[in-house]
């Protein structure tokens, strides 16, 4: 193994650093999209528990107690509950626009990682064969060393950057699928808590 990284030559390096950022970046979010994590239970029990004129205290402790993502967003609308109803409503989904980019965050650079990957292994099979005909330039057909160095620099970086590439292109698209279930989830908590603290007159001013 350790030759045939030698064989990739220079670019060994960047695609080293590249399957290390996918492999950390992977596991962070992994760890970061669960949904026990994103969207705990206590918190959705105060989503379903809450109700229209009651004293909401406890049901805001409870969300700063449990900070993360859809914590902030109920704790946003429940403390804006005294507010206008379509001032509580715009704050809750301001914070819910800003906060749900979070659950997001770094997959840019999984996808970036991604295509680029293949794009240096690509990179890499050029100045391997550049180095083949080099070689052959100054010393001919009769030299099989040069020869097999520049070939195995070529296809060592491709297979290099696709092993990379291809399953960091998965996990980009599993997680981004994860991240759009918990949002829309929280999307649906948080439309709960708007309908759910509608004056009794809104209701009836739009029936």
């Amino acid at each position: 193994m350790v030759e045939f990284l030698a064989s990739a030559g220079p670019l060994v390096y960047p695609l080293a650093l590249c399957s290390l950022l996918a492999s950390t970046i992977t596991i962070e979010r992994m760890i970061s999209l669960r949904r026990s994590r994103v969207l705990p239970s206590a918190i959705v029990e105060v989503v379903r528990a809450v109700e229209p004129g009651q004293d909401l205290g406890v049901a805001i402790a409870v969300c700063r107690r449990n900070p993360g993502v859809f914590a902030d967003i109920i704790r946003v609308g429940l403390e804006q509950s005294s507010r206008p109803w379509e001032v509580m409503r715009d704050a809750l989904l301001d914070a819910g626009r800003q906060k749900t980019v979070l659950l997001e965050r770094h997959l840019v650079w999984l996808h970036t990682i991604a295509q680029a990957a293949p794009l240096l292994g690509l990179l890499g099979t050029v100045l391997g064969m550049i180095k083949m005909f080099a070689s052959i330039s100054l010393s001919g057909l009769g030299d099989p060393n040069a020869l097999s160095d520049g070939i195995s620099e070529a296809m060592a970086t491709t297979a290099i950057g696709l092993a990379i590439g291809i399953p960091t292109l998965v996990a980009h698209n599993l997680l981004a699928a994860k991240s759009e279930s918990l949002i829309t989830e929280i999307e649906a908590h948080a439309s709960h808590l708007v309908a759910h603290l509608r004056p009794a007159d809104v209701v009836e001013s739009r029936s």
